[in-house]
């Protein structure tokens, strides 16, 4: 496995899903990504923070799946915040407009704390 395809890691924190996304969303680990986050948050009525401080890069199938998680938790009303992202990162979600759509926060803490 290259250090660059997608890892997953979950936590909780004071009662929060804590998906830390590292690596490049792209090609195959996009569909890969999403099925991981759904079969993650599946059954799950937690807030959910997903930290992508490792993210180097995500395509469009990435950004599809994150903004699917966002209306998941809408229609269930339980919160879900963004955190962490790189310079390059961030650019693409003021692009896109998600940090329009979703809590787009610096710290994993205040994203733990903002959804908490």
């Amino acid at each position: 496995m290259s250090d660059k395809e997608v890892k997953i890691q979950v936590d909780q924190s004071k009662g929060v899903l804590v998906i830390s996304v590292s690596g490049e969303i792209k090609g195959l680990s996009g569909r890969e990504f999403h099925r991981a986050i759904f079969q993650e948050i599946e059954g799950q009525y937690l807030p959910i923070v997903l930290d992508l401080e490792g993210l180097t890069y995500i395509n469009s199938t990435g950004l599809r799946s994150i903004l699917l998680v966002a209306k998941r938790q809408q229609e269930n009303k339980t919160k879900f915040a963004v955190c962490c992202l790189s310079g390059p990162m961030r650019e693409i979600f003021e692009i896109t407009c998600f940090d329009r759509i979703m809590p787009v926060l610096d710290s994993c803490s205040e994203a733990i704390e903002a959804v908490a």
